[in-house]
């Protein structure tokens, strides 16, 4: 169990960075960072708890980051701009908030006066569209430049190159999470089985992009925090990557 530690976490509004505060708060002083583009937090029974201070920023904006992780001992990178429709909207973004924001994560966590870990969120997408029984080894596969569905994927396969470039560089404690596709109750954006379920609730018509042959693992939430709790402190997680959810 980690406890009494001071833990910086980016996009901690979000799904997993609120749900992941959950856990935490009662035994640790929690710093979420987040532009609240996207708000589970304010759902949660402790958003007011005294462990939790919020900052509203944006990881683009470096001193402000910077100044607001100063501290800090475990540093959590969740923030990103995702989903399938945001990402086709705003392809630019996508690319400046994902690698640009990424890097000034892991500039300002190496300034750190002691750094544990620093645990960076990337995703399932850099295995392509037919991620089946992928392991940690397989190579990335991304699509041809144009299609602005790959910028994501791009953008957060970039983010694992420099953190482990920070990592083999300059000792940076980094560990790389790929989510096959979270799920659970707090989910706010986009999300497959989200949007099955609403739709379903209202008995309204389930569609499916695409022909259908798309396959996908999925990951309840509770297992994805479990498991992101296991690599904020596990000895041997350092400088690795791990499928979180793959079938």
């Amino acid at each position: 169990m980690i406890k009494l530690k001071t833990i910086f976490i980016t996009g901690g509004a979000g799904f997993i960075g609120s749900t992941l505060i959950g856990r935490l708060v009662e035994n640790n002083k929690i710093i979420a960072f987040d532009n609240l583009a996207r708000n589970s937090l304010k759902e949660k029974t402790f958003r007011s708890h005294p462990n939790l201070h919020f900052i509203e920023g944006n990881i683009l904006d470096y001193d402000l980051l910077a100044r607001s992780m100063n501290g800090a001992e475990i540093v959590v990178h969740c923030a990103a701009i995702a989903g399938i429709d945001t990402v086709i909207k705003s392809p630019v973004s996508t690319m400046r908030v994902n690698m640009i924001g990424s890097a000034n994560v892991l500039e300002a966590a190496s300034h750190l006066t002691h750094c544990e870990r620093v645990v960076c969120f990337s995703t399932s997408e850099v295995f392509g569209q037919q991620a089946f029984h992928s392991s940690e080894l397989d190579g990335a596969q991304i699509g041809k430049v144009g299609e602005a569905r790959w910028t994501y994927a791009v953008s957060k396969l970039a983010e694992e190159h420099l953190a482990i470039a920070y990592y083999q560089e300059k000792g940076l404690p980094v560990v790389i999470l790929r989510p096959f596709n979270i799920y659970g109750p707090g989910q706010v954006g986009e999300g497959a089985l989200r949007t099955f379920i609403q739709r379903a609730i209202k008995n309204e018509l389930i569609e499916i992009h695409g022909d259908g042959t798309q396959i996908r693992a999925w990951c309840y939430i509770d297992d994805m925090i479990d498991s992101a709790l296991l690599c904020m402190t596990h000895p041997k997680a350092i400088g690795e990557s791990f499928n979180i959810g793959n079938q």
